[in-house]
């Protein structure tokens, strides 16, 4: 491929997932604006909980579960969580959940490897995502979130529904600039990554091919809907089931428009620890599917 097909390969890729993120930030964050606006912080509170609990954490993933957003999607309602006053656990665990195990993940796990390795998948992406909340919270790392504050929603006055279209603008221009960055570096390495290239680092013969897998998964951001044909495509061309597995992690729970979207509401310190821990997820899960089939 030429120097100019790739670019223009990139140059679609990177309209494509701005106007797809633009799209799908400004619908979620006027869904989190109607909940912010309609449901009581109270209410939330109380559902999720405002101190580090196991039942707090066990319903922030289930929630996370029942959503059926990208990674990037699930940054305004992480950010509506915390600034409703749910505890941090709930709203790490849900953080972890809703990209690695919504709805069009576990069906694509169904399609591609049928009901029992996707019941395996669906019970460690939970047990992980209900840990980490925990252990994060644990750690003291509640104190490494950065001052990202949409003020005024609930103490303004007039119509609701004006509430929420404001809302939904504050936290837009806050995040829009991360979102930009994000898809030109994703859309670059889409465009420029040969396929051939992938294959030959994640084959099912290279020792490496788990771990390899999931860091290549990172800059490919591979959105929700386009899983199930990538997967089928690594795999019919040779790719092991694990790294595939691997890659898809990486690629849904990882990707790059999500980190540098997540540097603006976390410090570097627990940035680079849910990096770590997501790549870590990949790797082991990876690993554990290599063994079953």
């Amino acid at each position: 491929m030429s120097f100019t097909d790739s670019l223009l390969i990139t140059i679609k890729e990177f309209v494509t997932i701005s106007l797809e993120l633009a799209v799908l930030f400004v619908l979620v964050s006027i869904l989190v604006g109607i909940l912010s606006v309609y449901i009581s912080k109270e209410r939330i509170q109380r559902v999720l909980g405002t101190k580090r609990s196991f039942l707090g954490s066990i319903l922030g993933a289930v929630f996370g579960a029942l959503t059926p957003f990208c990674s990037c999607s699930t940054i305004p309602i992480t950010l509506g969580l915390l600034n409703s006053g749910v505890a941090f656990s709930s709203a790490m665990s849900f953080l972890f959940a809703s990209p690695l195990m919504n709805p069009v993940i576990l069906t694509m796990m169904a399609v591609l490897f049928g009901p029992k390795i996707t019941v395996i998948y669906a019970v460690i992406m939970f047990v992980v995502s209900v840990t980490a909340g925990l252990v994060l919270e644990k750690a003291g790392f509640s104190s490494c979130l950065k001052e990202v504050v949409v003020e005024g929603l609930v103490e303004e006055v007039g119509p609701k529904f004006q509430r929420v279209v404001r809302y939904a603008v504050k936290i837009f221009k806050q995040m829009f600039p991360y979102l930009l960055l994000g898809a030109a570096v994703g859309s670059v390495i889409h465009g420029f990554l040969p396929s051939e290239w992938v294959l030959a680092v994640a084959g099912p013969e290279n020792l490496f091919a788990v771990p390899l897998a999931a860091i290549i998964g990172i800059p490919l951001y591979i959105r929700a809907e386009t899983i199930l044909p990538i997967g089928a495509a690594l795999i019919a061309k040779g790719m092991g089931v694990g790294s595939v597995v691997s890659l898809l992690i990486g690629g849904a729970g990882l990707s790059l428009p999500e980190i540098i979207m997540l540097s603006a509401m976390f410090r570097k310190k627990l940035l680079w620890v849910f990096i770590i821990l997501v790549f870590a997820v990949a790797v082991l899960t990876g690993l554990t599917m290599q063994i079953i089939i």
